[in-house]
């Protein structure tokens, strides 16, 4: 009995040896054998599939290193390879980064660097457009418009698809100079160029500033949409209604956007219940964010301009679409679309447009903006908009005219 149970004993160990033996000599004996590798049919193919595919960059990449006059790191070629892939998208928010410009474009998103304060866009022309100067910035005080193309930085000829080249050499220590090249069209459509040269500052933003204006009339301006900003603009909306405001003045002109987090929960204190923005992915893929019924209970106006751009667009499109508030101003910049920032392991990162944002009644404002209630343009020759130039400001003027009767009524 016990030498039967030894023979079955012995005879499943010889079965699980032999079956380890084979497992271990199909997957690695015979894989390598000396020098060659021995791989299934299904993985041969896959691999001749990625060769046939890569072999032409393959191919050009030896030829380059061959025959170029210079020497050239692999990494600088890899960087170039990944760079191309970006711009092959034709989406020119859509952009790969180096280490050192992701290090830059992230610095820049915390809201403090040293540079002269303004926000561009790649243009539909190739040209480096400017959405807004940054309030009470060297940019603005060198009179840098919305709109605005930069041709040239420190003599240098820059155009779209080089743009974060021509914002690194913007940036820089404070209290040194830059020289700015614009080209700016007047009213009658014709161009001119314009040499700037204008000393770099810390800028610092600081994102919501207020005010109560005659009548107990609120006025808040939003200057981008940050982390703190919705938590500042319940900070000034709350002293603005403490000290008895009647009506309230938000203005979003050269606001170039943010966080969107940040502009729901605004969004979500003015409209009441409704859906305030949604995405939409290419594959139909759909997020709502939605506001509840609290609200706002005094009239209020948006003021905008071609410098209210994505987040800011978003709130607009959301006010206007319920009818909670009125419009003012000029038709807005028109960026509707979202990207996603994404950092890889050493360093570089890239942005990825990933899903476009429509308003709450389904509409693209992606490269038409959103007509204003009332639209009003500025003089040409206004140097400040806001409370500091309220005499010229006409569009502010406007604001506080209609407030003004919707308080009567």
């Amino acid at each position: 009995m016990i030498s039967r149970r030894k023979a079955i004993l012995g005879a499943i160990i010889i079965i699980l040896i032999t079956s380890l033996s084979t497992f271990v000599l199909s997957n690695i004996i015979q894989i390598t054998i000396d020098d060659k590798v021995l791989i299934t049919k299904n993985d041969y193919e896959k691999l001749m599939d990625v060769y046939k595919k890569y072999e032409k960059v393959i191919a050009i990449e030896n030829m380059v290193k061959q025959n170029f006059l210079n020497d050239v790191e692999d990494k600088d070629l890899v960087e170039g390879q990944i760079k191309g892939m970006f711009q092959a998208l034709g989406d020119p928010y859509s952009v790969y980064m180096t280490k050192d410009e992701f290090t830059s474009f992230m610095e820049h998103t915390k809201g403090t660097y040293g540079g002269i304060g303004i926000i561009v866009a790649p243009g539909e022309d190739n040209l480096i457009t400017v959405v807004s100067p940054i309030e009470d910035t060297p940019g603005e005080r060198a009179g840098i418009k919305p709109g605005d193309k930069i041709v040239k930085v420190n003599g240098k000829e820059f155009t779209a698809d080089k743009m974060d080249d021509a914002v690194k050499v913007m940036k820089g220590k404070p209290k040194t100079n830059v020289d700015i090249t614009i080209l700016r069209k007047d009213e009658n459509g014709n161009s001119k160029f314009i040499d700037l040269t204008i000393t770099r500052e810390t800028i610092r933003l600081k994102s919501v500033k207020s005010k109560m204006l005659k009548d107990k009339i609120g006025y808040i301006r939003i200057i981008s949409f940050d982390e703190l900003t919705y938590e500042d603009f319940m900070k000034h909306l709350e002293k603005l209604q403490d000290n008895g405001m009647k009506g309230l003045i938000i203005d979003l002109r050269n606001n170039p956007g943010g966080l969107l987090s940040e502009t729901v929960e605004i969004a979500d204190e003015l409209i009441g219940k409704s859906v305030v923005v949604y995405t939409e992915t290419k594959n139909g893929e759909r997020e709502y964010r939605r506001s509840d019924a609290d609200k706002l209970n005094i009239p209020f106006v948006v003021l905008v301009n071609e410098g209210s751009a994505s987040a800011s667009e978003i709130l607009s499109g959301a006010v206007k679409d319920t009818n909670s508030g009125i419009l003012i101003g000029t038709k807005t910049f028109g960026k509707g679309i979202v990207q996603r920032i994404t950092q890889l392991k050493d360093g570089s990162g890239f942005k990825l447009t990933v899903s476009e944002y429509f308003t709450p009644s389904g509409v693209s404002i992606h490269g038409k903006g959103i007509e204003p209630d009332i639209v009003l343009e500025n003089p040409d020759d206004i140097e400040q908009i806001g409370v500091k130039n309220i005499e010229e400001d006409k569009q502010l003027q406007k604001a506080i005219e209609v407030i003004k009767e919707e308080i009567g009524k």
